[in-house]
């Protein structure tokens, strides 16, 4: 019994001097917070029914009777323009997913904002949100590192094979 009790102060002895002279976490810096900055977009995610957006997966209800089926998982993967006109410049792409979970077409989606020209080129957004007016911003990667924000959308155009969707997103990143 004595034996262990004298190794065991040998032990704790031993560690306390490691730590002691150990300097691995001696150096302090201060702390220099990057500045906030706050984004504006403002572009339009343009749909093609079965081309750029395409059913993965349906449940099989035979009760349903919606245009927009219960348990539906869609793929997209969309172009973003500067503008309404399928002709408008071409900014970057959308792409993600869309879970119809709503009785009344309601959706949770994942989806992510590539931009590929002008001043963001290389970061993107990314999103998750129920597909109600307001879409939550959770991150983002390039100049939006760390981004939060509320991303607005408005349907322009929707038919049987288009859709063209306005955003208007508030970004706040460093």
């Amino acid at each position: 019994m004595r034996g262990t009790s004298v190794l065991s102060w040998i032990l704790i002895i031993c560690v306390c001097q490691v730590a002691v002279r150990s300097q691995y976490y001696s150096d302090t810096l201060p702390y220099q917070p990057r500045p906030v900055l706050v984004t504006n977009l403002h572009f339009y995610m343009h749909e093609f029914t079965g081309t750029t957006a395409v059913v993965l997966t349906q449940a099989n209800i035979t009760s349903n009777n919606s245009s927009v089926p219960f348990a539906t998982l869609v793929a997209v993967n969309d172009p973003l323009r500067t503008g309404p006109e399928p002709d408008s410049e071409l900014i970057g792409n959308v792409q993600g997913i869309s879970l119809l979970a709503g009785s009344n077409a309601s959706s949770t989606q994942y989806i992510d904002f590539g931009f590929n020209t002008g001043k963001f080129n290389g970061s993107s957004l990314s999103v998750f949100s129920r597909g109600e007016a307001g879409l939550a911003v959770v991150g983002g990667r390039g100049q939006f590192a760390m981004a939060t924000g509320t991303a607005l959308f408005n349907p322009l155009l929707i038919n049987a094979t288009n859709v063209i969707i306005e955003f208007n997103v508030t970004v706040i990143h460093y």
